[in-house]
This record gives C-alpha cells, sequence and structure tokens, in this order.
C-alpha cells in the first residue's frame, strides 16, 4: 500500500533575525495545512537552540500538526539552499496517516517496542555525546532500516521528539505502507591498498601488516605530506571496510593524534587486531562523482514520482566541500527537481544502522 495522492509533502525554509519572524515566514510559505496533516520535520540552526520550545509550539498550534521531530545544526539545509551561520528554519510536513509511523525517544534507555516488526524504516537524531544509543535501538528493533544524524551546535544539543529532549536519541519509525528509497554519498576517497591491523590497543594504532603503523601511513599518503605531518589535520583519515559489504563501504575516522617518536596513530574509533583498515583524503571532485552516482542511482530506484526527502549531510561537506552558493544542496535538485525537502548538516550521520563520517544520506519518499 502506497502513500495517497492526496497526501502531500510541504516545506517552508528562510533565514531571518529572530524566531517570531522566522516562524511566521515559514507559515506564510506553507499556506493552507490539509486536514489530516499528522508529522512534521523541523531544522533549526544552533543559533535558535534556546528558542526551540517556542518555535516547535508556534508552529504546531498555528498548522495543528500534532507530531514533530528534528534537531539542531550549524546548517540547515532546504530545496537548493543551505543556511549557515544566521537564524534559519527548514520545515517538512507531510500528510500520512497516523497507523503508519510512531514517535520514538530515549535519553539513557530503549524499550524494546511491542511489536518491532511493525516498524520498517526510522528517521532519527541523536546527542553526539550519546552514540552508543543507535546501538541500542537497532538491538531494540531488528530488521529497522535507521538513517539520520547526530546533533551540531555550538551550544545547547538539542533533539525534538514532540517535545524538546536532549541528551538522547528521538525521531520517527514508519511502517511498510510508506515508501521511501535512500541512499548515501562518501566526501572521503582511499589513497593506497587495505592493511590488516597486527597491533593496537583500545583506539591506538601500533602496527598495520607487521610495520610500525607511522611508517605505514607516511608512504601511503606520499613524501610531501609525509615531511610535514601537520598538513594532514582535515584532509587525511581512517577508513574503515564495512564487513561483508559488495559495494565498497567503509566509515571514515578522524585521525586524533600522531605520535611520531614511537611510531603510533590514534583513530577516533575502538581497533582490533585483524580488522582491516586504509587511510582516505578529502577529495572535492570525487565527493560530486560520488554525489552525482547516489544521486542517479536513486533516481533509477522511484517506482513513483519522488513527493518529499529529508537529507543529513556532514558538516565537512556543504560549502566546506562543494563551495558556496549552496552546490551541494543544488546536485540534489538538478537530479531530483524541486522536491520539498528538508534536513541539517550534521556531527556524524547515520545510515543502514552504522554511524559515518563525511557522508551525505538522502532519503526520498515516493
Amino acid at each position: 500500500m502506497s502513500v495517497p495522492d492526496q497526501a502531500p509533502f510541504l516545506c517552508a525554509h528562510c533565514a531571518g533575525d529572530d524566531a517570531e519572524g522566522l516562524v511566521q515566514t515559514c507559515l506564510e510559505q506553507l499556506g493552507p495545512v490539509p486536514e489530516g496533516t499528522h508529522l512534521g520535520f523541523i531544522y533549526l540552526t544552533d543559533a535558535l537552540a534556546g528558542e526551540a520550545t517556542a518555535v516547535v509550539d508556534a508552529l504546531r498550534r498555528a498548522t495543528g500538526v500534532p507530531h514533530w521531530t528534528g534537531t539542531v545544526g550549524m546548517g540547515v539545509s532546504a530545496p537548493g539552499r543551505e543556511y549557515y551561520d544566521r537564524p534559519a528554519l527548514s520545515v517538512l510536513l507531510t500528510r500520512l496517516p497516523q497507523d503508519t509511523f510512531r514517535m520514538v525517544s530515549a535519553s539513557q534507555h530503549i524499550q524494546r517496542a511491542p511489536d518491532p516488526q511493525s516498524d520498517h524504516f526510522g528517521v532519527v537524531h541523536g546527542d553526539p555525546r550519546q552514540v552508543g544509543l543507535i546501538q541500542e535501538l537497532v538491538r531494540a528493533l531488528p530488521g529497522v532500516f535507521l538513517v539520520g544524524g547526530l546533533t551540531s551546535s555550538h551550544g545547547e544539543h538539542v533533539q525534538i521528539a514532540d517535545g524538546i529532549v536532549s541528551g538522547g536519541l528521538c525521531g520517527v519509525l514508519f511502517n511498510s505502507q510508506v515508501p521511501v528509497v535512500t541512499g548515501h554519498t562518501q566526501g572521503c576517497t582511499p589513497i593506497a591498498s587495505q592493511h590488516r591491523i597486527t597491533a593496537c590497543q583500545r583506539n591506538i594504532l601500533i602496527e598495520l601488516d607487521g610495520r610500525p603503523a607511522l611508517e605505514v601511513f607516511q608512504q601511503d599518503i606520499g613524501e610531501v605530506l609525509a615531511k610535514d605531518l601537520n598538513r594532514v589535520a582535515g584532509y587525511i583519515f581512517a577508513g574503515l571496510p564495512v564487513p561483508g559489504s559488495d559495494t565498497g563501504d567503509y566509515l571514515v575516522r578522524n585521525l586524533i593524534g600522531i605520535d611520531p617518536h614511537r611510531g603510533l596513530l590514534a583513530i577516533g574509533e575502538q581497533l582490533t587486531p585483524g580488522e582491516t583498515l586504509m587511510f582516505c583524503r578529502r577529495d572535492g571532485n570525487s565527493a560530486r562523482e560520488d554525489m552525482r552516482r547516489m544521486l542517479e542511482d536513486i533516481r533509477r530506484r522511484l517506482s513513483t514520482p519522488p513527493r518529499g526527502a529529508l537529507y543529513y549531510s556532514c558538516l565537512g561537506r556543504g560549502r566546506h566541500q562543494f563551495g558556496d552558493d549552496s552546490q551541494e544542496l543544488r546536485l540534489i535538485q538538478g537530479t531530483l527537481g524541486d522536491l520539498p525537502l528538508a534536513g541539517f548538516f550534521a556531527n556524524g550521520e547515520i545510515f543502514h544502522n552504522r554511524l559515518y563520517g563525511y557522508t551525505g544520506v538522502l532519503s526520498v519518499f515516493c
């Protein structure tokens, strides 16, 4: 059963000086909200984090939409637009039947659902200080495909699940009556072959392929960078291949420390001997190519015209990797058209139940 034609997606987005004015502008863009519109997604730039309660309450009263989910980010996204460094809102409404979704929220512990088989696809937002809750939710809801992102903020880490929460994981779970096509795109490119971790301690990389880890790292990154390791920060990363992936998928993790005297590397992930690892670089051209690949793949998989979309992208992408003038969001618009869309720039992206970095995650409702 697909979502009926009379279930439109509506979106609104704007930037301005104050929360009240932003809400009013979004309401004017939305126009009359159809009766039976039950669910709203809302993303606020972190300049509005302290006013999230007032914003959500005002939108709920004015639209009559009872259920809301979302979070704050250092940037928010809309159809062909990216907003940074100022108060901004991005809102997406949909008239999904109430029996096709349910809200989920957890601060420290997630209870198993009474009937987890009824849940098919989930959109969640999490506090970056509580990433372990992702795997708790995965265990509580076997078989559910999760996407989403971690809050990014210079101040309060706010998530929304009808009300305002923090320090947890929250969002919405859909059943199979809501058709969704989703994909992800990487923002980094492997620079050499995979290596076997032969010695490590927690997140400290000691040996790769039986050789000192730093020696292997310097060989992979090339002579110019190897002579000045201060230049690798924010450019070179560790890639951890996903076991069993038939698409070469990998998780990108930061290099958080180098000990040139002992030949050690510190990685932003717990390591296990026997795992494989490769080094990657941020690459704008490759990121664009992979973005286009993802978009074409999603376009081919759509059985009906797209109705609306959610997009979660890493803070390290957007203007930092694609350039100014909202180029990343314009790529989506150029392939899929001017469909209603909302999202934010995250401190970690969730796709198929795993936490990624330097990734874009697009989910299209059809």
